[in-house]
């Protein structure tokens, strides 16, 4: 009877939620629980999280914030990990990776350059980039498969043959199907597109890179970054009536402004998360990116709980209430910065235009726009998109506007709904949200990016005609949703834009002032109240998933050599061991320079696959100093003027190299890695700017380019547009030493200045081997 007891003692203590230690295997085996039940032999490993987490703790002898525990819990090697905040590079091991097919297009290309059987982590490829609003859904959709079938052919093969889970085209946006199926609470996972935090609001470390980053850890190869500094956003108060979550990121990006979270983690704590919903908090993280920080995350509470559950997930919420003690911060842990906001006090917020961090309340929108100029008259709005395509937005959205149609209303402005995931789209069918927004005189779009990204066949107006429109979107850079520089574009909670849309002007505060019926009488909209999950289960809709199969080694992945969207790649030529003497200048830079004026997304995301076509894009969209105008810069050897890729594609057949100027924050947005891989292309070496973007910053280092600083910012003054710089020092180059650069001007004379880079010894070998895939397979050769 003795071994009964025991086994009945044991599975008591499984059954109770009692962690198992010392059990025999077979036990152990039960309390085993998936990442993803897409994935059901990948399991989660909070029991090594935990032995990192100690032994880290151990050495540090200080409490630690919540992303230092998964961050440091995924290192390496943590006994000897040298660890300092915004300092040393950490080596990690990511649970997972996820890529969009705008950019996984690049990443696949890679990794087939590896020459890898297979991918070691799990990877899944969703394809949210390349469908054109246009008509609306179906038709959209039907348009975009037709019109990529050679792209979407390729990705789906790819995935076959290299073990990666494919969501087909209508499946939704990547960071909606990731909080639904992939992230949890302590996971530490990586996708190329910079909203990849999304899947902070489900306890998450998730992090934007670029695809070389993605290759690296696909390839099963320790992935770099440096030890973020965290920054504490402390909660207090709870959110109520028109102010929503999106208001509370919306402050933030007001505080810190798009660069000031560079570096960094932005961590939400205090007593007021709780009236967060996990959506709500995925909302905040996702738009973190905005303010340059490397991730934003939430602490795992009960929100987090009740969608792991409505989501099919409550074997991980039960594992992670086991583990819990991780998966919050340490009392006593030290912030480098400290935010602190009271959500009882916080009002709505609109964002721009132009910028994400030029935050104003919506009382006060309507006055600032008419001192500066801006148009009044809201000519589209638009809700959905990563950031604000929940059930619960929906939900909101759909309740201001049933109060418009129970008075007779309809939109002023054009208005559209993007659903962020085909679960999303079924169940606000079935629960009547859809038609509602379609009564107000809403138009459903498909379940993809759409004009959030550029991907917007607008009609409504001519390019170079300045109007306005709203958005619950995250970005609002210059000409990003379509392609006109005189939109004049605002970001804002989903329910601020259905009120707007329903007033058509940008002075209409939803919680002052009153709208007129069709019977002529004036009534106030009430405060949105909506479900943060369906009462109902999720309806899942179309199965749109596609299993790699088990072995894929006898999958065939085409790439026609005639193809105008699909290029295999060739090795960049590797360093020639001297120093860079008079390089061109190809532009110097003024102002804001995004990746989206390095290397344009909306038309020209149809060559994402194909380097050589899509470098015909290349800083097209930024300011030369020289005449301040767009693509158009002097040939150096011609005194032409002419467009910035011509003159770069001049220079690289005249066996000339080339560099860059930028400003402040150079390559801040988007995570594209064809801003980096285009110059490299063409024959750019060297990136010289007051400061970089994260992302941007390491996608350059990537492909074997040099993106410097200048020690003195002034120093970016002495630099004119027909100079010759050389750079000085590179045999000698080394982690923390400065280079010199030795600028020449026409008339003879010279002047030296100090460059600063933040590489390290092994991101050095890149530049040396020419690119980080070069390096790659140098070490495989020699391993082989």
């Amino acid at each position: 009877k003795v071994p009964v007891l025991i086994l009945s003692f044991f599975q008591h203590a499984l059954n109770s939620g009692i962690r198992c230690y010392h059990v025999a295997p077979v036990l152990c085996q039960r309390a085993k629980v998936a990442m993803s039940h897409f994935e059901p032999n990948e399991y989660i490993n909070y029991e090594k999280l935990e032995k990192n987490i100690n032994i880290v703790r151990k050495r540090l002898d200080r409490p630690l914030t919540l992303s230092e525990k998964i961050v440091y819990g995924h290192l390496d090697d943590p006994a000897k990990q040298e660890i300092e905040r915004g300092k040393t590079y950490l080596r990690l091991r990511p649970d997972r990776v996820a890529m969009q097919d705008a950019t996984a297009q690049m990443a696949m290309l890679q990794f087939i350059s590896s020459g890898l059987p297979k991918v070691a982590v799990p990877s899944t490829i969703h394809c949210d980039h390349l469908i054109e609003a246009q008509s609306g859904g179906e038709k959209d959709l039907r348009r975009a498969k037709d019109i990529n079938q050679e792209v979407y052919n390729f990705l789906a093969t790819a995935g076959a043959k290299y073990g990666v889970g494919f969501w087909k085209p209508g499946s939704g946006i990547i960071h909606q199907i990731i909080l639904e199926n992939y992230s949890y609470p302590g996971v530490m996972l990586i996708g190329t597109d910079s909203h990849t935090p999304n899947g902070g609001g489900l306890g998450g470390i998730c992090i934007g890179v670029g695809g070389a980053d993605a290759v690296d850890v696909m390839a099963g190869i320790p992935w770099e970054l440096k030890c973020p500094k965290v920054i504490g956003v402390k909660l207090t108060g709870k959110l109520s009536g028109w102010s929503s979550p999106k208001d509370v990121i919306l402050k933030v990006a007001g505080i810190l402004t798009v660069k000031g979270g560079t570096g960094a983690i932005i961590e939400y704590h205090g007593p007021g998360v709780d009236s967060i919903s996990c959506t709500g908090m995925a909302t905040i993280c996702n738009m973190g990116a905005e303010i340059g920080a490397t991730t934003s995350i939430f602490p795992y509470n009960a929100r987090m709980k009740r969608y792991l559950g409505k989501t099919g997930r409550a074997d991980i919420a039960a594992l992670a209430d086991e583990f819990q003690q991780h998966l919050v911060p340490d009392s006593g842990c030290q912030y480098d910065q400290v935010i602190e906001i009271n959500l009882s006090e916080l009002k709505p917020h609109i964002n721009g235009p132009f910028t994400p961090d030029l935050a104003h309340p919506v009382s006060d929108i309507g006055a600032v726009a008419e001192k500066e100029g801006w148009p009044i008259d809201i000519r589209v709005g638009l809700i959905g998109s990563c950031t604000n395509s929940s059930y619960e937005d929906m939900g909101r959205s759909a309740a201001v506007a049933k109060q418009a149609l129970a008075h007779g209303l309809k939109c002023k402005s054009k208005f559209t709904i993007t659903p962020g995931s085909e679960q999303i789209r079924a169940t606000i069918e079935r629960d009547g949200y859809a038609q509602i927004l379609r009564d107000v005189g809403g138009l459903v779009l498909a379940n993809a990016c759409g004009p959030c990204i550029g991907q917007w066949d607008r009609k409504d107006i001519k390019k170079g005609e300045k109007n306005t429109i709203v958005t619950s979107y995250n970005r609002n850079f210059t000409g990003r949703n379509d392609a006109n520089p005189e939109t004049h574009a605002f970001v804002t909670s989903p329910e601020i834009v259905t009120a707007l849309s329903i007033a058509g002007t940008l002075k209409f505060n939803p919680e002052t002032d009153y709208l007129t019926g069709s019977d002529g009488k004036k009534f106030k909209l009430e405060a949105p109240d909506a479900d943060e999950l369906p009462k109902l289960e999720f309806d899942p809709g179309q199965d749109t998933y596609q299993y790699p199969p088990k072995d894929g080694s006898g999958q065939h992945v085409d790439v026609s050599p005639t193809s105008q969207r699909l290029q295999l790649l060739e090795p960049f030529d590797k360093w020639d061991g001297k120093d860079l003497e008079d390089m061109l200048i190809l532009i110097k830079v003024k102002g804001k320079c995004t990746t989206d004026h390095i290397s344009a997304a909306g038309p020209w995301l149809k060559f994402r696959g194909h380097l050589d076509n899509i470098s015909n894009n290349l800083l097209i969209g930024a300011i030369n100093i020289e005449n301040g105008k767009a693509n158009s810069v002097r040939n150096a050897l011609t005194q032409e003027f002419g467009p910035v890729p011509d003159t770069a594609r001049y220079y690289k057949k005249m066996g000339v190299k080339w560099a860059v100027i930028g400003d402040e924050n150079y390559g801040e947005g988007s995570s594209r890695e064809h801003a980096a891989l285009e110059p490299r292309h063409l024959g750019g070496r060297v990136i010289i700017t007051k400061s970089f973007a994260r992302i941007h910053e390491t996608n350059l280092k990537k492909q074997g380019l040099l993106p410097l600083t200048f020690a003195d910012p002034a120093d970016y003054n002495k630099i004119h547009p027909v100079d010759k710089l050389s750079i000085v020092g590179l045999a000698d180059f080394a982690p923390g030493k400065p280079l010199k650069c030795i600028i020449k001007h026409p008339n003879g004379s010279q002047e030296t200045i100090m460059l600063n880079h933040t590489f390290n010894e092994s991101q050095i070998e890149w530049f040396q081997a020419g690119s980080a895939l070069n390096r790659m397979k140098e070490l495989q050769q020699k391993s082989s």
